[in-house]
Parts: C-alpha cells; sequence; structure tokens
C-alpha cells in the first residue's frame, strides 16, 4: 500500500509526464484524476489504471481518500483550484505560470498558509540534470565567486502543435517558457533587485511575444542576462537545451550544445557530459524536462514526509513571478523596474 496517495487535475498535454513521474514512484498512488474533459479522464485514467474519475473538482475534493493534490491546468483556473485545496487542508502542487496575476499568487500563498498546508509551484527547470550540475560546480568553488552569468534558451521548434493555446495569449515566451530561464537565474545567482528587459514578436501568426532579452542586476552584485526566443533558427535545434555562461573570479563555466560542460578554473580545465537520463517513459527530445518532472515530484515527497517546504514553494516562485511581471512591465514602459516595488 502507497504511503502518500494523490490526485490529479487537468488530464492534458503535460499531465502525462506528471503521471509518468508518479507511477515510478514506489510510495505513491494516484487514486482520482479530475477533468471537465470526459474523453481525456478516459484516456489518462485507462492508460494508468485510475478509476476514480471526476469532471468537478468539487465533488473529488468532497469524495477525499488523499493526501495531496497536482493542479495541471491551465492558469486561468489555479488561484480557484489552490484556494479549493486549502478550504480542504491538502497540501498542493500547482502547474507554472503561478497564477494569472502578481496578486492571485500573492492571495494563493496566503491560503495555503493560512491552512497550514505545503505549496509547491511545479518549477521544474531547476531540476533539470545540466543545471544541477552547473549549481554543483558553483557551490565547489571550483571557479570563484561569479559576476557575471547568462542563461539561454534560443529555438525555433514548433510548441504550437502540442500546445495550441500557447499561439494565442497576449502574452507568451516570458510567461510560457522564460519564467523558466528566470527562476534558473534566481536559482544560479540569487534574487535579483532590478530587471531590465525588451520584447519582440518575430512570428506573424502568434498573439504574443516570441524573443525576449532581460537584464539582471542581482542583490549580491552579480549581473546576468536572460534571453529566450521561439524564432531563432539554428542549423541544429537545441529544444529544449538551456546553455549556460558564468564568468567568475577564479575562472569561467560554459554548459553548450549537446549537455557540454566546461569548467575552467586554478587548477585547469574539466569537460563533462551532463546529459540526462532518458527514462523509460520518456522520448527525446523532450527527455530532459520528462526527467525534471519525475526528480522535483520525488523532492516534494520527499519534504512531505519530513514535514518541510518544497525548494520551489508559493512563497519562493512570488519572486520568480515577480521577475517575469517586471519583464512585461520593463518592456512595455521602456525602463527599469525595480522588484522591491512589485513584491512590497
Amino acid at each position: 500500500m502507497a504511503a502518500y496517495k494523490g490526485a490529479l487535475i487537468g488530464c492534458g498535454f503535460f499531465a502525462v509526464n506528471q503521471m509518468h513521474g508518479w507511477q515510478d514512484l514506489a510510495d505513491v498512488e494516484i487514486a482520482a484524476i479530475c477533468d471537465r474533459d470526459p474523453e481525456r479522464l478516459r484516456i489518462v485514467g485507462d492508460q494508468f489504471g485510475v478509476t476514480r474519475r471526476y469532471q468537478s473538482a468539487d465533488e473529488m475534493f468532497a469524495a477525499g481518500g488523499f493526501d495531496f493534490v497536482d493542479i495541471a491546468t491551465t492558469v486561468g483556473s489555479h488561484r480557484a483550484l489552490v484556494e479549493l485545496a486549502a478550504s480542504h487542508k491538502v497540501p498542493a502542487i500547482c502547474q507554472k505560470p503561478f497564477a494569472p496575476t502578481l496578486e492571485d499568487a500573492k492571495a494563493m500563498v496566503a491560503a495555503a498558509e493560512k491552512a497550514g498546508i505545503p505549496l509547491m509551484i511545479h518549477e521544474n527547470f531547476r531540476w533539470q540534470t545540466p543545471i544541477l550540475a552547473v549549481k554543483a560546480v558553483l557551490e565547489s568553488g571550483a571557479i570563484g565567486s561569479p559576476f557575471w552569468g547568462r542563461v539561454s534558451f534560443r529555438s525555433g521548434f514548433d510548441v504550437f502543435s502540442g500546445q495550441p493555446y500557447l499561439a494565442k495569449g497576449k502574452r507568451f515566451i516570458i510567461e510560457d517558457l522564460g519564467i523558466h530561464s528566470l527562476d534558473i537565474a534566481r536559482f544560479l545567482f540569487g534574487d535579483a533587485s532590478r530587471m531590465t528587459a525588451r520584447t519582440r514578436r518575430i512570428n506573424p501568426a502568434i498573439a504574443g511575444e516570441d524573443v525576449a532579452t532581460m537584464l539582471l542586476d542581482h542583490e549580491n552584485g552579480i549581473t546576468s542576462i536572460v534571453d529566450v526566443s521561439y524564432a531563432t533558427k539554428l542549423p541544429e535545434e537545441p529544444f529544449p537545451e538551456t546553455f549556460v555562461e558564468i564568468d567568475a573570479s577564479e575562472g569561467t563555466l560554459r554548459l553548450g550544445n549537446d549537455y557540454k560542460l566546461t569548467a575552467h578554473g586554478p587548477t585547469g580545465t574539466t569537460q563533462s557530459t551532463v546529459a540526462p537520463n532518458l527514462l523509460p517513459w520518456a522520448s527525446r527530445p523532450w527527455h530532459n524536462i520528462q526527467e525534471s518532472v519525475a526528480l522535483i515530484q520525488k523532492h516534494w515527497i520527499e519534504r512531505l514526509a519530513e514535514g518541510k517546504q518544497p525548494d520551489t514553494s508559493g512563497r519562493d516562485n512570488l519572486k520568480t513571478f515577480a521577475l517575469v511581471e517586471a519583464a512585461y512591465l520593463s518592456a512595455e514602459r521602456g525602463e527599469t523596474v525595480r522588484l522591491g516595488d512589485l513584491l512590497g
């Protein structure tokens, strides 16, 4: 018998990865699933052997029988569902982006804290094997103290075929992808105090921006650049790899194509491949992201067992969400935005 029973709300494109991740954990069972679309409920329920299926989240919570809920719906429903979980005192995982607005996100954190439940945002990019490898080099001190960094994701991959709704929103790449890259910048370089951003829309068939360049002033004095693009046509498509460059007091680090990591310091240069594992249910090129889903869910269960907040808690993710808001404000106004003005 599983030590933890969970429920999943939202059986769409990405949720299948989460179901696989839960299935891989010996002490977890997904006891119930919920989706407004009966066909998606049937497909996911049949694939993963879940018999309790609901089209209403209210009905699912009323029936109970689970220790946590994994909310894998689109952003507009997040606040209501997190507040519903809080009202039942059920620990909750919420898919990114956190909420439609920073005010909604703050209200969700407040509801979870008032209910005394952990709230984790499914911010999985910092759990990617290559990003964890970069963090390990920094923490080892092998290259000294960083003073400049770059987090870069540039691709021409067609993300709209699998997620057509992405082409319709007035906000696109910063909210959908840049949020991950900004969280990586926080993870590696610490919290930021100021943001300057510029955006472009290159693809005429979409409503939002598909290119963004962001300059961050970090509280510890590090300067970083976060650049993202879905309009970049390269000779070899790198999707979904994130590239990292770091200059530090004693050396440099470069995470490049095909997960090649080069660290140069006083003792010499080391080169290694920090490729993600190809899990049995994963498929290239998505396996990097898919493995990070499994890793963040494992982290959630570990923290649940310890009674501690996860690393990407709702309160922590407010700082990442504020960077997203600051980027849009900066691009709109053409000026630098102070993060303190948003977080209060």
